[in-house]
């Protein structure tokens, strides 16, 4: 099948070269022209296990195009996803500018039945305007009764760091629709990727829509259940780790994100959260237990500066060494991450921050420039500092040399963001480590 995937985005470029790793021929669309001489030249613009190889892949097999003549696109399309940013208002809303803008221009370019599918993360009822906007430009024609469109929901589920495998192996597919013609098109676009047994649901466009922001926020609700719950423990001497084990084994509860840490950030959990917040107080519907997410969520975030501070008293001109500055491992998105409230704090306090990441420097170095020392290896950025943060949990971090790691530092504190470690283990090499929410152990060497 033919497709365009207007927006080459983080979902954007995993749908158009996943689309194109199935077989199908797809152009990606984007404004910005030397982004897609980097892509036509098999560059990926953004950090994800696997996507670069496949990009190059495709584009040597001919499957996968990019450009900037969005009417070429559509007119050599069947399908247009429309996968353009909704970012956050400062109402907490999505701004749906560049989706309504895409649509129109879809509209002025078709010449035949599409299929426009909204792939963008969008609030409910706003495939009903992107088929407004494309009825208000067909109006325009001699015969705008002679070409028909349906317009489909397509939320995306796709896990920064797991994202190529997550569209290729989906463990359910969502898909709101109102046209049998269009179902069956986006069944048989699908059907590669669900042989495995997985499903495809089938809804109302609105239910669909609303899939994707509920699934988030019960995410989101999950994560901050947790580190409140690791605040209760680490006063009454639990250890929120074998809660989380007895916990998930319940098949009702389940593991995935039972995680206590320092909050989640990225592009999906703290925008949609606020954007259902906005939708519920816009129809009159309290969201107090979302706006609770919310407020723990920030308040985690601020954390490791409370604990430095409780422990080290004033922070003005000693060093805190940090290991991970993505929200996440496996990615170097930097947005709503917790490194930033983190650092942010740390220098307005007058500490010396040194941080090391495996991906998110460039986007670091960009906000931060040489107010913050961004080291070579884990290793470099311990010469001298007082404490030890671990923010996010990639895999070089989770059996380092303690032996050399203590002869770097002055200090011997070791905050454990992600409760990464086995406190006895740390402690034997003579720090003092703090998790989160593990108040049964003790954190004196």
């Amino acid at each position: 099948m033919k497709i365009a995937v207007i927006g080459t985005g983080y979902v954007g470029l995993v749908t158009a070269t996943c689309f194109s790793e199935m077989g199908h021929e797809v152009i990606g669309v984007d404004i910005d022209a030397s982004k897609v001489d980097r892509l036509n030249k098999g560059a990926s613009p953004l950090y994800e296990p696997g996507l670069e190889e496949l990009l190059k892949s495709n584009l040597a097999g001919g499957r996968l195009t990019f450009s900037t003549d969005l009417a070429h696109a559509v007119k050599n399309a069947l399908f247009c996803f429309i996968a353009v940013g909704t970012p956050k208002g400062e109402d907490g809303s999505a701004d749906l500018d560049a989706v309504l803008s895409v649509a129109g221009s879809v509209a002025r370019n078709m010449d035949s039945y599409r299929v426009i599918v909204v792939k963008s993360t969008v609030p409910v009822g706003t495939c009903d305007l992107v088929s407004d906007s494309i009825r208000k430009e067909l109006s325009r024609r001699a015969n705008p009764g002679e070409i028909g469109f349906d317009v489909v929901s397509n939320p995306e589920f796709l896990k920064e760091g797991a994202a190529v495998d997550d569209f290729l192996r989906p463990d359910r597919v969502i898909v709101g629709v109102s046209n049998p013609k269009a179902q069956e098109l986006m069944r048989e676009l699908y059907a590669p990727f669900v042989r495995n047994g997985h499903p495809v649901y089938f809804m109302d466009v609105r239910s669909s829509e609303m899939t994707k922001y509920a699934s988030n926020a019960f995410l989101a609700m999950k994560v901050s259940f947790m580190n409140k719950i690791a605040q209760l423990c680490d006063e009454v001497g639990a250890d929120v780790m074998s809660i989380r084990s007895g916990m998930g084994s319940d098949r009702r509860i389940g593991m995935p994100f039972l995680y206590a840490g320092v909050g989640y950030g990225g592009s999906c959990f703290p925008k949609d959260v606020k954007a259902l917040i906005h939708t519920g107080t816009r129809l009159g519907i309290e969201m107090a237990l979302l706006e609770e997410v919310e407020r723990i969520n920030q308040d985690q975030k601020e954390w490791p500066v409370r604990k430095l501070l409780s422990l080290l008293g004033d922070l003005s001109g000693k060093r805190i060494a940090i290991w991970g500055g993505a929200f996440k491992p496996e990615t170097d998105d930097i947005r709503e991450a917790p490194s930033l409230s983190v650092i942010d704090e740390l220098l307005a306090k007058g500490a010396h921050v040194s941080l090391y990441d495996p991906a998110a420097m460039p986007g670091l170095r960009e906000i931060y420039g040489n107010r913050v020392l961004f080291g070579e290896n884990a290793y470099s950025v311990l010469e001298r500092s007082s404490a030890l943060v671990l923010l996010t949990e990639w895999r070089i971090f989770r059996n380092p040399d303690w032996s050399r790691i203590r002869s770097l530092m002055d200090g011997n504190l070791v905050l454990d963001g992600r409760n990464q470690y086995e406190p006895h283990e740390v402690n034997r090499y003579g720090f003092s480590w703090h998790g989160i929410g593990r108040g049964c152990y003790t954190v004196t060497p």
